[in-house]
């Protein structure tokens, strides 16, 4: 997949499925059960054992949708994610290894920052869509204040996102937004996946209610 397509994919989805397991069988489920609950891209974090085989099955399994990788913290990490067939690479940090890694292979790399001067680095570094994080540190108004002095950042907030604030985010003009513990934290307690389904189906249908995807 293709740069712009996959972006162009994020840009109409939004709603990004951060997906923090304890074992390969968990994060494969859960992700199952996202794509199932009208998810369609998926970031499997490389704190997840055997992440990189969950990307290869999920790819297999599910062609249609975007499977990403997240949490990557240095360069050998992200050549692993990348030779699995992530569709992106998101990190929390600003790491320009990684950056220059991925504009080389041409694949979608979304840093993290949390504040003006990272959000510069990661604009100078020719990543123009930042991963904001953590954005329950922050309130959904940061957006407009970043946008400011720069107009030209996109965003996509990570970080206690959830069904009842999701809308808030995505009002600001957001690219999209990551979901990660609330969209699996029932299934872990339980260990009932359709848990996930319900939540991914419930943030699909409010989305598509007030937002054109």
């Amino acid at each position: 997949m293709k740069v712009f397509d996959v972006i162009q994919e994020i840009r109409k989805h939004k709603l990004i499925a951060v997906i923090r397991a304890d074992s390969k069988k968990e994060g494969f489920l859960f992700s199952e059960a996202a794509i199932k609950g009208g998810l369609k891209i998926i970031e499997i974090t490389f704190t997840t054992p055997k992440a990189a085989e969950i990307i290869q099955d999920l790819k297999q399994a599910y062609p249609e949708a975007t499977i990403g990788s997240g949490t990557i913290l240095d360069e050998t990490t992200a050549k692993i994610a990348l030779d699995a067939g992530a569709d992106f690479i998101v990190t929390p940090h600003f790491d320009p290894d990684v950056i220059e890694m991925c504009h080389l292979y041409q694949v979608p790399i979304i840093p993290g920052a949390a504040d003006l001067n990272g959000i510069v680095k990661c604009l100078k570094s020719g990543c123009s869509i930042i991963k904001l994080f953590p954005a329950n540190l922050l309130s959904s108004s940061v957006v407009k204040t970043f946008k400011g002095p720069l107009p030209q950042a996109n965003f996509i907030p990570t970080g206690g996102i959830n069904a009842e604030n999701v809308q808030e985010w995505l009002e600001t003009g957001v690219v999209a937004v990551g979901i990660g513990s609330d969209l699996i934290n029932e299934a872990k307690l339980t260990g009932d996946v359709s848990h996930v389904t319900k939540y991914a189906s419930r943030l699909v249908s409010s989305l598509k209610e007030k937002v054109k995807i």
